[in-house]
């Protein structure tokens, strides 16, 4: 039953500018703190932080450097140490899940949770997806045994054919051999969901493109529908760059108020938003991208008021990097009486990337966790050129990481100096 009018108070309270920074005298959380930002790291670690995001910080040495990269690995040089232990080390918890041990650890010290992503991308085969599979069900398993591992996440195309996918949602006539893969994909995300209730762990279903969403949709619903009836195990992920997404977040919201389950909702905003409008540019079909950033912003902020409204029914996860949204998200969280430590509100940033959020957020009380990727070294690299590419910006993230680094480098000098 879709919901056409906000419960109420579901958007979050703030004046017209619907991103404008929330009222600071009633947060207890300053991401300027460096002190607790880096506070995991040694003198020695920042310094290895401060040269990679001064390298990170210029355009061109990136763009050269991830072009001698690709060309290395495909022509099998010997490069793989050199990456491991610079840009891979920064931004993945290591190559399998016992390499991964040492960053759980030193995440749970400081109140953070472990998201283990098994990055490895490109499976085209039955095999390939069987493998995925099982992976995905390890990390589980290691979620399971683990106070320090709250989620559980996966790709539905790392499971099943993309181009399969976009065939059912296009409701294309499928071929025999066609129906038989569509069931075992469906079968290998039951799997999954069924492995995570049984283990009592929370698994995210990836947000992906606009083409397959809607068919991973109905999966991820199918799921909590079996799942999440007595608490929330499945959480599906809303890209809040797109149109849509308000609007199908508040139907996930009435269906599951009427089919009598729990929504599990990560937000965010958006991974493909150039491929997206390139494709409908292409085909000639109304691009399904915001039309600008505030745009996204807006409902961004409004879906978290939204699911905030709808507790007990719906548990949030906020993926964010925008220091202001997760502000907004404190000051509605103290106006509603909701407690930091509250178990359906998580805050989630990726391992290597706003650790100014993530670690005053965890310091402050609140539920923390971090997208620990890891996978072999040749294989994770897509995800590492993805961020090198969104961190190349003068006004983008590397920019903010890099000038927290140096005032955290400043202030260990003057406290030195003492």
């Amino acid at each position: 039953m879709p919901v056409t009018q906000p419960p109420s108070g579901a958007d979050l309270q703030q004046p017209n500018n619907p991103h404008q920074s929330a009222p600071r005298d009633a947060i207890r959380v300053s991401f300027e703190d460096t002190s607790i930002a880096f506070s995991a790291k040694s003198d020695g670690a920042l310094e290895k932080m401060y040269w990679l995001f001064a390298s990170m910080n210029n355009n061109g040495l990136v763009r050269l450097g991830t072009s001698l990269m690709q060309a290395a690995l495909k022509l099998r040089l010997p490069v793989k140490a050199p990456i491991k232990y610079t840009v891979f080390a920064h931004f993945c918890g290591g190559e399998t899940i016992r390499e991964c041990e040492a960053t759980i650890q030193e995440l749970g010290r400081f109140g953070i949770g472990t998201i283990l992503d098994y990055s490895v991308e490109g499976e085209k085969t039955e095999a390939g997806f069987n493998r995925t599979t099982q992976e995905t069900l390890a990390t589980i398993e290691k979620a399971g045994q683990s106070e320090h591992i709250p989620f559980a996440v996966f790709k539905v195309t790392g499971i099943a054919s993309a181009d399969l996918l976009e065939k059912v949602q296009g409701g294309v006539a499928l071929t025999a051999a066609e129906k038989t893969a569509f069931e075992q994909a469906k079968e290998r995300v039951d799997a999954i969901c069924r492995r995570a209730a049984d283990r009592k762990v929370r698994v995210f279903f990836d947000g992906e493109e606009s083409w397959i969403q809607d068919v991973i949709d109905g999966l991820a619903y199918e799921m909590m529908e079996r799942y999440n009836r007595t608490e929330t195990f499945v959480f599906n992920t809303f890209q809040m760059y797109r149109r849509a997404s308000l609007d199908n977040l508040k139907e996930a919201v009435g269906r599951a108020e009427t089919n009598g389950y729990f929504l599990g909702v990560k937000l965010v905003r958006g991974a493909y938003m150039e491929k997206e409008s390139r494709r409908a540019a292409q085909r000639g079909y109304a691009d399904p991208i915001q039309p600008d950033k505030e745009a996204a912003d807006r409902d961004f902020d409004r879906a978290a008021g939204w699911c905030l409204a709808a507790r007990p029914r719906v548990a949030l996860c906020l993926g964010t990097h925008n220091e202001n949204s997760c502000l907004l998200l404190i000051e509605e969280m103290r106006r509603r009486g909701i407690a930091p430590d509250d178990p359906n509100v998580w805050f989630a940033q990726l391992y290597g990337m706003s650790d100014n959020i993530s670690y005053n957020l965890a310091e402050a009380g609140y539920r923390v966790a971090k997208y620990v990727p890891y996978g072999p070294v040749e294989a994770v690299m897509p995800y590492l050129f993805r961020r090198a590419e969104e961190n190349t910006s003068v006004a983008g993230q590397s920019s903010r990481e890099f000038n927290l680094i140096k005032k955290e480098r400043t202030r260990r000098k003057k406290a030195r100096e003492k």
